[in-house]
């Protein structure tokens, strides 16, 4: 399904789990992820949430079409789809690129937030981090997304997962493959994170109950990085899931979510 945003763009979303349910769930996609990364985690939400996923404009099914947009633009279009479902509410649960977007809507549209998820997160960038994205940035430019896919995933996967792996290392690369064919949309979607200054100064400001998770062993984002996050915003739970990578929505699926369902039911 798809509905407009303010600019009149095509938006994509699924709605899923229990349509009856008085909470709904809404989960936001890593940077090239697509609404089905989020198939192994839906599961144990379906029965007592309503479920909402999307694809950021420049993501899979939405449109790629238009300039760059910021956070905060993201955060806009999450509120144009909420509105759209006659959704009042949500909890907002986002993983890595997707809780950035998450910690924009819960700062600008903090009475339609009713509890926040940061997932592999960050607010500030170091200059490894830096290192990092110039990598990924010239591998895009100079390769495709293939050369990005192939030097991306040690980054964002842990060892474990490569020594036994729940999705096959090259089928996995099949799948994002087919969903990030054009290359200026993932320009566009990473000129956000290259362009957003330090947010640390304003997570003070979110003022809903949250819960930041992070792999132990993310090597793309440190724990330190998420530990600033969770320092900054006032009263927010900090959970390091041992042994784990970046892309806990693939490879630390029941950790992950246990964490986020004690925190929701609380």
């Amino acid at each position: 399904m798809f509905c407009t945003t303010t600019d009149n763009l095509n938006l994509y979303f699924e709605v899923q789990g229990n349509l009856q349910a008085k909470e709904t769930i809404i989960f936001l996609n890593g940077l090239s992820q697509s609404t089905a990364a989020w198939a192994l985690t839906t599961p144990y939400f379906r029965n007592d949430y309503k479920i909402v996923l999307m694809d950021f404009i420049f993501q899979g099914q939405s449109d790629k079409s238009g300039e760059w947009r910021s956070f905060d633009t993201h955060a806009r279009d999450v509120i144009s789809l909420l509105d759209h479902l006659q959704i009042d509410q949500a909890i907002i649960a986002g993983l890595s690129y997707g809780s950035l977007v998450s910690q924009h809507v819960a700062i600008n549209y903090s009475n339609r937030v009713s509890k926040l998820v940061l997932i592999s997160t960050f607010a500030h960038k170091t200059p490894y981090y830096d290192a990092i994205e110039l990598s990924w940035w010239r591998a895009l430019e100079f390769g495709g997304y293939g050369l990005m896919l192939d030097i991306m995933l040690p980054s964002v996967l842990s060892e474990n997962y490569f020594l036994n792996p729940l999705i096959p290392i090259e089928m996995m690369k099949a799948a994002r493959q087919e969903v990030n064919e054009d290359k200026q949309a993932l320009f566009k979607l990473m000129r956000a994170t290259k362009e957003r200054v330090d947010y640390r100064p304003e997570l003070k400001k979110i003022n809903v109950p949250c819960i930041v998770i992070q792999g132990e062993k993310d090597l793309l984002l440190p724990v330190h990085m998420a530990a600033e996050v969770a320092k900054a915003i006032p009263h927010c739970e900090f959970k390091v899931i041992p042994h784990a990578g970046h892309t806990l929505n693939l490879e630390a699926v029941p950790a992950m979510c246990k964490l986020i369902l004690d925190f929701i039911k609380a």
